[in-house]
């Protein structure tokens, strides 16, 4: 596992297709991880409603199984709260998590002290911006931030930098400024990829595979263009040919 000193050197130089298991039970995850062949382990996110469902159980048999793991909680409390939850995390073996940056530069600290083990190793640690369904409009008339979401989600990202994180959630949209301004080993995590062909669902801020590797995103989060597909294995191979480098 990265250390807390070298992790954002060393950490954002391989681009990944991670698959979110949006289920509810542990029974339909491995049925759909049956699809793969065995030397074929997908980088997986794990997200609030299976962990809320099967426990931190589910982790583990994933990560015993030999999968990469994005743990998706999105932890946003007071600066103890978090690092105490984080230290408990840090126990699962998982390779990526996260917490919302809303909750400022303090609470990333304490987030970051909590989730490093006695050993010096942690995962790595991501900061959420602002969430692909939310619109400039819903952000300002909403949460009554009156910046723009962009110039938003750069500053959200700047202070996650600040704090010590390895990258932040974003949409592919502002992938780019985010690397201008926090440099290009700074991991830039998106969701909201679909195929050209796809329906956007409920996301606003979206992008093709192929423009997501063109925008600068790292690791692209691709959910029901690959789950809900009729052959998602194929989904998940056509997505990995289109979004890595050749």
């Amino acid at each position: 596992m990265p250390t807390e000193k070298n992790c954002e050197k060393n950490c954002a130089l391989k681009k990944e297709v991670i698959i979110p298991l949006d289920f509810s039970s542990a029974r339909e995850v491995f049925d759909f991880l049956a699809l793969f062949p065995q030397g074929e382990k997908p980088y997986v996110k794990i997200g609030m409603e299976l962990f809320y469902s099967e426990g931190p159980e589910i982790v583990r048999e994933i990560k015993r199984r030999g999968h990469k793991i994005f743990l998706d909680l999105k932890l946003h409390d007071i600066p103890n709260t978090v690092k105490k939850a984080m230290a408990a995390l840090s126990r699962l073996e998982v390779d990526l998590c996260n917490l919302h940056t809303a909750g400022t530069i303090e609470m990333m600290r304490a987030a970051l002290k909590g989730l490093t083990r006695p050993d010096g190793t942690r995962p790595l640690l991501i900061g959420v911006t602002q969430l692909t369904s939310t619109s400039e409009a819903r952000m300002q008339s909403e949460l009554l931030i009156s910046a723009s979401l962009e110039d938003t989600v750069l500053r959200y990202a700047k202070n996650a930098k600040a704090a010590g994180l390895d990258g932040v959630v974003c949409s592919p949209l502002e992938a780019a400024r985010v690397k201008a301004a926090c440099g290009k080993d700074f991991l830039t995590v998106t969701p909201g990829i679909r195929f050209a062909e796809s329906s956007s669902d409920d996301q606003v801020r979206i992008a093709a595979p192929a423009n997501a590797r063109e925008m600068g995103c790292d690791y692209i989060v691709v959910g029901r263009p690959i789950i809900a597909a009729g052959d998602p294995l194929a989904a998940y191979r056509r997505c990995v040919k289109e979004f890595l480098p050749i």
